[in-house]
């Protein structure tokens, strides 16, 4: 685990973050170019080496994320921090794009149909109106459809 000193050195090395203390000597990062109205990178850094970093929805942290969007750093080594922070200014840099979703249909030998659509950064899997599964990448969810004995439809 990095000290709360050492967090703020792989922090502080990105220039588009601005440092601004908050109380119990606890210490927010800002990203004010943000597009969205959340500019908060790194919050509550504290002293004791805890803090959290905002990724909102992205899949890649599916599994550490909590319910505000955020991911706890305290256990994180200097690598880990610097792709959590790269990913997260990358997040509320990029501007959503209201495109057509990407959709292919896929179908089992019982004849069972399913459509893996591309839509707001991850891929999901549809059957009728129904989610069943969403994937971060596009080789995730065609492995996952491939092990569950459907096929491209050309």
């Amino acid at each position: 685990m990095l000290t709360f000193e050492q967090k703020q050195a792989v922090i502080e090395t990105f220039p588009e973050l601005k440092r601004k203390e908050i109380s119990l000597k606890r210490v927010n990062y800002h990203f004010n170019d943000s597009l969205y109205e959340k500019t908060i990178v790194v919050e509550k850094l504290h002293p004791n080496g805890n803090g959290f970093v905002f990724v909102g929805d992205l899949l890649r942290y599916e599994n550490e994320v909590n319910d505000k969007g955020l991911v706890n750093i305290r256990d994180y080594d200097e690598q880990q921090l610097r792709e959590i922070i790269e990913d997260a200014i990358q997040y509320l840099a990029e501007e959503q794009e209201e495109e057509k979703p990407t959709i292919e249909l896929w179908s089992n030998r019982e004849g069972d149909k399913l459509e893996l659509a591309f839509e707001q950064r991850s891929w999901n899997i549809y059957h009728g109106e129904n989610l069943e599964e969403a994937f971060g990448t596009y080789d995730a969810a065609k492995e996952y459809l491939l092990e569950e004995g459907f096929r491209k439809k050309n």
